[in-house]
């Protein structure tokens, strides 16, 4: 079980990430979508499902957006309408600064902790309007389902323009979140520079390390790169190189992730620190779902 591998600090913890149909979606291709992602996930040996709450980010970066940004369905009603069929927990992401507080709430109500866990997702950027700040997300969720796993979400990369970045996670670990999911990872020695400092800042304050989970991100076209440098995911120059000029990008980056991950579980168990993977396929086109299920059987193994 997902919760009680979190709450032992387990490492290991494998989790799929997608995101639900674009809004207008018809309900007969949301169920033909629905069926697709169901049959294909059954098969495979994960411990959860990440449903992410898409926001538009342009508050962040003055650069034009490489794909436009479309509304999606809301996370948690397609997981509840469409995705009950599938076993397995359900991670139900929360852009908290876009909803009311009555909002979060009525989520937060009908979450079951049996089925559920949710992770709060702030602000873009400080310029980013909102209506209900983190603190009170934080506060509001005490209050209402203190039973619900709540997780945070970590970027290393920032750790080499912060360093800060284990500061920020211990401080959310205070505010009751019990795990971390990262923006996708390209730069391991970001990620490492970060668990680094995110272990001896624990063992020095003697807090308890929770798990970290991984996001990899298989990256299907040129179009594709641009718009992960466009979200802030640091990439090497040598790889973006190797992308660039390789015969087939997709299975380039495929073999790519696979290798940090393998780096990153291998820094992280020498020093005991729980780590897990989450494979994202928030592609609709069948090659790039189909690349996102091999990176996983790669990683599961």
């Amino acid at each position: 079980m997902l919760v009680d591998k979190i709450k032992n600090r387990e490492s290991g913890i494998i989790l799929y990430g997608i995101t639900p149909p674009k809004k207008g979606t018809s309900s007969e291709e949301i169920e033909e979508i629905s069926s697709r992602q169901i049959q294909r996930l059954q098969s495979l040996k994960v411990d959860g499902l990440i449903l992410y709450d898409i926001q538009d980010e342009k508050s962040r970066i003055s650069e034009e957006r490489p794909f436009p940004f479309m509304e999606t369905l809301d996370s948690f009603s397609y997981s509840k309408e469409y995705l009950y069929s599938l076993p397995i927990p359900k991670i139900i992401y929360r852009s908290v600064g876009k909803y009311t507080k009555s909002e979060l709430s009525q989520f937060l109500v009908n979450a079951s902790s049996k089925d559920y866990l949710t992770v709060f997702v702030g602000a873009s950027s400080k310029s980013q309007a909102v209506t209900l700040s983190m603190n009170d997300a934080y506060k509001l969720k005490a209050e209402t389902n203190s039973d619900l796993l709540l997780g945070g979400v970590t970027i290393p990369e920032r750790h080499q323009s912060k360093g800060d970045e284990h500061i920020r996670v211990f401080n959310k670990i205070a505010q009751g979140c019990t795990f971390f999911v990262s923006q996708g990872v390209y730069d391991v020695n970001a990620s490492k520079n970060f668990l680094s400092e995110y272990y001896y800042y624990g063992q020095e304050h003697d807090i308890p390390l929770v798990p970290i989970v991984f996001t990899l991100t298989p990256c299907g076209s040129l179009k594709t790169l641009q718009f992960m440098k466009w979200l802030g995911i640091s990439i090497p120059k040598w790889l973006e190189n190797e992308l660039i000029h390789s015969s087939d990008i997709l299975q380039k980056s495929v073999s790519f992730s696979e290798q940090s991950w393998l780096e990153l579980k291998s820094f992280a168990d020498e020093k005991g620190i729980p780590i897990g993977c989450n494979i994202e396929s928030v592609a609709i086109r069948k090659v790039k779902v189909d690349a996102s299920i091999e990176l996983l059987r790669r990683v599961s193994k």
